[in-house]
């Protein structure tokens, strides 16, 4: 498996590498989250399955839902500077709420938000971590 995939004048990253740095990161959020905050609840008796599939249902709403949210924002999201972005987030998290049930559960909207920003500053991480390989395999390669 190919770290970085060359197509042409593009260079990109491999999508399952991508993917598992988003997990990874997203995991954290949760784990750190989850131990100081008990007002989220992820089922105990699955919480490994419980765990992974929020992680990948919030990684399936960036991907698709996220980007639309975005663009019908952004005239909130510019006169706020930006402050609005993390409400997609957490607009993102109550969705994944709803579809999860009595299995995961945001009883504190404030702590909500608090996820909400620690999944942006994640974001920001790993597109930081995204761009730097690429742009090292740009100058390289």
């Amino acid at each position: 498996m190919r770290l970085i995939i060359k197509e042409k004048n593009k260079v990109r990253i491999n999508r399952a590498f991508e993917w598992l740095l988003y997990m990874v990161g997203y995991i954290i959020v949760f784990v750190f989250v989850t131990s100081f905050f008990k007002s989220i609840y992820i089922d105990e008796n699955n919480l490994i399955i419980y765990s992974t599939l929020i992680v990948l249902i919030i990684y399936l709403l960036n991907k698709t839902v996220k980007p639309i949210l975005v663009t019908l924002t952004i005239p909130i999201t510019g006169i706020t500077l930006g402050l609005f972005y993390p409400c997609i987030n957490l607009f993102i998290l109550k969705i994944v709420d709803l579809l999860l049930g009595k299995h995961f559960q945001l009883h504190n909207i404030y702590i909500a938000l608090l996820v909400a920003i620690l999944l942006s500053i994640m974001n920001l991480i790993m597109e930081g971590i995204i761009n730097k390989i690429l742009k090292k395999v740009k100058r390289h390669g």
